[in-house]
């Protein structure tokens, strides 16, 4: 089979902009040192970056799972141009594609399917077929005058976000060349490879605890230089989802910001997954890998009976639980009408907190089982 032609841009850029960054800013370093103010410049830029990549190309445009205020978008058009990563509507539309066609050799243009080094970087360092060029997927994006105003202007964006403003920064402190190595060029390899990072390692290490739809996994270490992105199952279970860390607790600057913003009325319409689908998607694995050990004979098939009792018993629980939640939120909140008596929205509070705990309970046996599982026993306890 023929090879793909080599994508002599990026074969250059992406060869000797980490080369320089190697030479030049220890070197500078060395002999002049840096000094707070310009490391403060260089997480700054790597955080405007960052965010722009995560909160605006990814979860905004690409999966539109919010809306944002023009002033937000501008502000993600501009830094997405810093982070040189593409204009959005490319970035979009092999983002798009990738989701689509997760995994596979032929469409998907960084499949992971391919080897960690295509995945993060060989994708781009040639012209592929399954990275060619392709705004079908992307019409939505064109009516944003935004995107196509960044679009029209990439190259003048990119020039002014990496190399002037940098220039000036350091201008105003009295060192125009640590901050262009500091801030413009060390912070352009790293933003550029940290992203990589989840197209290539998020989808070789780590856990699976929503779906084996895809190579995707969940990596609470990806998700800390990431800006929280670390969370990839999830986000390809339920790409829909504004969050990626779906607890609260989970490492997720993006979620934060995106939501901090609807605070201030800079976003709106957040998406997010139910608690019941989460629970059902982990519930479902959790049972696919049980059943996994019976087949391979890991675990005595009389214990079979038990976890089809309790996977089904959880799915109800599940789906009563959901329904009673359902009917309580929606009479909680709404003024008392005549036919809808205050007695009646105490009855449905009680169920539904009773459901609450019965799901709670239910919850713990489940996990029990799969302890015991865990450890192979040859009968039921």
């Amino acid at each position: 089979m023929k090879k793909a032609s080599i994508n002599w841009t990026n074969m250059l850029l992406f060869s000797l902009t980490p080369a320089l960054a190697l030479i030049l800013v220890p070197l500078y370093g060395y002999f002049y040192g840096y000094d707070l103010y310009e490391w403060l410049v260089f997480i700054g830029l790597m955080g405007f970056c960052g965010m722009s990549i995560t909160a605006g190309y990814h979860r905004l445009w690409s999966h539109k799972t919010y809306k944002a205020h023009p002033i937000l978008r501008a502000i993600f058009a501009i830094g997405g141009a810093c982070a040189l990563q593409n204009d959005v509507l490319h970035w979009a539309s092999d983002h798009r594609r990738h989701h689509q066609h997760v995994d596979n050799n032929d469409l998907d243009p960084y499949s992971a399917k391919r080897g960690f080094w295509f995945s993060h970087i060989g994708w781009l360092l040639r012209d592929y077929a399954s990275g060619a060029e392709d705004f079908s997927n992307v019409g939505d994006l064109k009516k944003d005058p935004i995107v196509m105003w960044q679009h029209r202007h990439y190259l003048g964006l990119i020039l002014l976000t990496n190399i002037a403003l940098p220039a000036v920064l350091g201008f105003i402190h009295g060192d125009i060349i640590a901050c262009l190595l500091l801030a413009g060029l060390l912070r352009l390899v790293l933003s550029q490879h940290l992203t990589y990072l989840i197209n290539s390692l998020a989808h070789i290490w780590g856990q699976q605890p929503y779906s084996r739809a895809s190579s995707a996994r969940d990596n609470p270490i990806l998700a800390l230089i990431t800006y929280g992105e670390g969370y990839h199952n999830y986000h390809h279970a339920f790409q829909w989802d504004y969050r990626n860390g779906v607890k609260w607790w989970h490492y997720d600057p993006t979620k934060w910001m995106i939501r901090i913003c609807s605070v201030v009325g800079l976003t709106r319409d957040l998406k997010r997954s139910s608690f019941a689908q989460v629970e059902k998607a982990k519930l479902d694995m959790q049972y696919r890998r049980a059943t996994e050990k019976f087949e391979s004979r890991q675990v005595s098939d009389k214990w079979r009976p038990l976890l089809e009792q309790e996977y089904q018993q959880f799915l109800q629980t599940l789906q009563l639980w959901s329904d009673h939640r359902q009917a309580w939120y929606e009479t909680r909140g709404q003024q008392i009408q005549k036919t809808f008596e205050h007695w009646d929205q105490l009855q449905l509070r009680d169920r539904y907190r009773e459901m609450q705990y019965k799901l709670k309970i239910q919850r713990r046996r489940w996990q029990q089982l799969m302890r015991k599982l865990a450890k192979p026993l040859p009968y039921p306890a």
